[in-house]
Formats: C-alpha cells, structure tokens, sequence
C-alpha cells in the first residue's frame, strides 16, 4: 500500500506577508488614527475648501487613506456633523455643507457681534502695550505690503491678528463660536478681503481699532470692530455674484 502522502499549507510568499504586515500595522491603535485627529485633518480640508462644498465624504476611501476602520471614520464625520461642516443625505451619505447666500450673510450679522465683543475683552484683560506692536505693523509695514499688492501676506498677518485677539480675549466659549463661524467662511473672508478697495479699507479699520486697544479704550474697539464687519457685509453685497 503506498503511504498516505503529508499534506502540506504552502508557505505564503513573501510578498503576501509583507501585506499582511502592511495591513496589520495600519490597523494597530497605536499607530491608528484618532477619530479626534482624523476629524482635524478633514476639518482643515473642509475649511479651505481643499474639498469643495457638496463634495461626498465615502468612508470606505477614506478609511483605506487613514488607515483605519470605517466606524472610526464615521465617528470623525459625525464630529464634523455637529459642527455644521457636513450633513447627512439619504442615498447619498456625507456631504460637505453648501452655505447659500442667506446664511451667509445671518454669519456675518453673527460674527459682527462676536468679534466686536473679543475685541472688547481683550482690551480688558491685557496691557495696552500688548497691541503696539501690531499697531505699528497695521499703520507702516501693511500699508507697503497692500501697496505692493503682496495681499497672501496681508492676509496672513490679518489672520494672526485675528487669532491672538481671540486669545486674549479669555473667554473659551466665544473662541469655540468664532472658530466654528472661522471653519465656515475662511475661504470667503480671503475673498471679500482681496476685494476692489478693501485691503485698504480693512487696514485702516484694524489700524484704529488697535489705536483704541493700545488707549485701553475697550468699548471704541468693538465699536470700530463691529464697523469693520458691518462695512465687510455691504461689500459682500455688492460682490456677491463674483465670490459666491
């Protein structure tokens, strides 16, 4: 009788190891993304419209490029739902929020109120000395800048202002509120900012309003801050069908 023959598994090629390997180190929660970070990355994406508003968010993609299960992604879209970046269609899934030109503008009426206010507070709570800097930078230095018609860096000095009085401001709430509305029309506040006269008119804006801020006189400031957005609201009025 012939002896039964061993059977033997085929060793896995090293190809498929090196896979397997692959696919084992991408599902590792130690080198796996939080739904926290994914949804930091998604949110950026969002807010400079990198993805584009109507945009689908498909788990099953963006689970393959995270490295991660697909329930991690919906707790990241989810994140981003309650935030107001994307909103849930039936047969469709994730989509990336479309402002319509409503809402944009009850978003400006908000942000005048709001912006008014921290530049309020942070005249309050810090040295008048803390804005002479800037002072000196938004009366001299920007002017050059706009004139020169350098407005990416105008913009970036606009921004960090904008950051560093939030700041000062102390108040958590008011931040978590401006960052949202911040998420929402980032890519539009850069648009209405290079707008026909506006670089100008916006710098002497900021410029008195820190004038105000280094005098300590914290109720000018936000007077003059909530001028600067109501007169950004009329101009996005009057440009609305060339930004929007």
């Amino acid at each position: 009788m012939t002896p039964a023959r061993e059977t033997s598994l085929p060793n896995p090629s090293p190809t498929s190891k090196t896979a397997r390997r692959s696919k084992a180190a991408r599902a590792s929660p130690r080198e796996a993304r939080s739904a926290a970070e994914i949804f930091g990355v998604l949110r950026i994406r969002i807010a400079q419209q990198q993805i584009a508003p109507g945009a689908k968010l498909r788990e099953t993609d963006l689970a393959e490029e995270f490295g991660v299960s697909r329930a991690r992604i919906r707790d990241a879209l989810g994140a981003l739902e309650q935030r107001g970046l994307v909103e849930r269609i039936p047969n469709r899934g994730a989509v990336v929020t479309r402002l319509d030109l409503s809402q944009v503008f009850h978003i400006y009426d908000i942000r005048e109120v709001l912006e008014g206010l921290a530049a309020r507070l942070a005249t309050q709570n810090v040295p008048n000395a803390t804005w002479k800097e800037d002072f000196a930078r938004f009366q001299g230095p920007l002017k050059e800048l706009i004139e020169r018609g350098e407005l990416t860096e105008y913009v970036e000095h606009y921004e960090r202002l904008r950051r560093k009085i939030i700041e000062a401001a102390g108040n958590p709430l008011l931040a978590e509120m401006l960052d949202i509305i911040f998420e929402k029309t980032q890519v539009l506040i850069r648009r209405i900012i290079i707008l026909p006269g506006r670089p100008e008119i916006g710098r002497r804006q900021h410029a008195a309003m820190l004038q105000a801020m280094c005098r300590g006189a914290a109720e000018e400031a936000e007077t003059i801050r909530r001028n600067g957005l109501r007169s950004a609201r009329l101009s996005l009025e009057k440009y609305q069908h060339f930004i929007l």
